[in-house]
């Protein structure tokens, strides 16, 4: 998408009109998911407190925006909305897990220093407790409640401090252009017949080179915590359900080593993506052996069966080609662990003469591609990968026939760069 300077002014000014109504969105779905279930006579008293919330946050935040930068308001302002978040979640387990996301935005960016944290872990207690429906009654409960807890605030920090890191970068790249622009508008006084062109070329590598860092970054993000995240709940919730089970004790710690072993990759990984944004199994590995690697460890975490093949004859390719491979096959495999209902899986990577492809295939119950948009994180990213390296990405589905996502791109090696 190539857009100029003030097209992506616009654009961004709409992104943030669009964002400011996320929290009342969040707070209409979950009111009306909750009402779907609620006794009718409680019905009233719900929707009032829905109105009265959405009134709190419409008066301190949206009509009122110059407030963000009063910290003793905004402290006013997130206490109230605790209490709301607080009553809506006794009344709807959907408060606790849609609603909550507006209170951790609006503590992490409208709480001073470290109340933020706090207003985070405020936020998540009280999620807990309406996903819960109350608070533990047993020791054991009390254990997985509080790793639940901890694990969903490290996540919401960790995924914030993120966003405060790509805003800094982006600060400090338009310092260096202000700069630049200063250098070359001396520059103009002595070479004027060259001065318009490098002013063009100097603003066009700076918007490709801000485009494609923010996508390079939203990408890894998404591809190392969010898959991480998955992976530690689906742990975690395995070992409350073994918990309950007698003589379940070896496998309740079996799924609490697995899902602390994966918060530890996790976090190593996005301190790597930080520093490096480069996938970690290839740091170590080739392409081949890295995915029998993310091959094996996903279908340890899953239940799910499933296989790695290579076919032809394996050569290095460059680093970039490698990583998107790799990371387009990490989120394949994470939408069939969510979606497909798939009894085995099966990755292959196939070297050709000009180009290599990826196959991810699953004997799910697949779906009607005609009622998918595409619109999703992981398609979009998938086919953002694909699309920068000049290939193509396929999907073939049918409901009852399971999955295949083929992704066929240059076999580019280093030395051809």
């Amino acid at each position: 998408m190539g857009l100029n300077h003030r097209e992506l002014d616009a654009w961004e000014r709409r992104v943030v009109r669009r964002t400011q109504a996320v929290p009342y969105l969040l707070l209409l779905v979950a009111t009306a998911l909750s009402a779907l279930r609620a006794d009718p006579a409680e019905l009233p008293v719900t929707l009032g407190l829905a109105v009265l919330t959405g009134a709190w946050i419409a008066w301190w935040v949206t009509l009122h925006p110059a407030w963000a930068e009063r910290s003793g308001l905004m402290a006013v302002y997130f206490a109230g909305l605790l209490v709301l978040m607080a009553l809506l979640g006794s009344r709807g387990e959907w408060y606790g897990g849609l609603f909550v996301f507006t209170c951790y935005v609006h503590a992490w960016h409208l709480l001073p220093g470290r109340w933020k944290y706090a207003g985070v872990a405020a936020a998540g207690f009280l999620s807990m407790g309406s996903l819960s429906r109350g608070l533990p009654d047993s020791p054991l409960a009390w254990l997985v409640f509080v790793l639940l807890w901890t694990a969903i605030v490290l996540m919401v920090v960790l995924f914030s401090t993120f966003g405060d890191v790509i805003t800094a970068r982006s600060a400090q790249r338009l310092t260096m252009v202000e700069e630049l622009a200063e250098a070359n508008r001396r520059l103009e006084r002595s070479m004027a017949d060259n001065a318009e062109l490098q002013a063009r070329l100097l603003e066009q590598a700076h918007e490709a080179g801000v485009r494609a860092e923010r996508q390079r970054l939203a990408r890894e993000i998404h591809d190392t915590l969010a898959q991480g995240l998955t992976g530690i709940i689906t742990q975690l919730q395995a070992a409350e359900q073994a918990a309950t089970e007698p003589g379940a004790a070896p496998r309740w710690s079996r799924h609490l080593s697995t899902a602390a072993e994966l918060a530890r990759e996790n976090l190593a990984e996005a301190r790597r993506s930080v520093a490096a944004l480069n996938p970690h199994p290839l740091a170590e590995a080739g392409l081949g052996t890295a995915l029998t690697e993310v091959t094996e460890r996903w279908s340890a975490i899953t239940g799910i069966p499933a296989h790695f093949t290579a076919t032809g004859p394996v050569r290095p390719l460059h680093p970039e080609i490698e990583g998107s491979l790799l990371r387009i096959a990490q989120e394949a495999l994470a939408n069939v662990g969510k979606h497909a209902g798939a009894g085995r899986a099966g990755v292959t990577l196939s070297y050709m003469e000009d180009v290599v492809s990826l196959d991810v295939r699953d004997d799910g119950h697949g779906f009607d591609q005609s009622t998918v948009d595409g619109s999703g994180y992981g398609l979009r990213g998938m086919r953002q990968r694909v699309d920068r390296l000049a290939g193509t990405l396929v999907i073939e589905s049918e409901p009852g026939a399971g999955t295949a996502v083929s992704a066929t791109v240059p076999a580019v090696g280093v030395r051809d760069v």
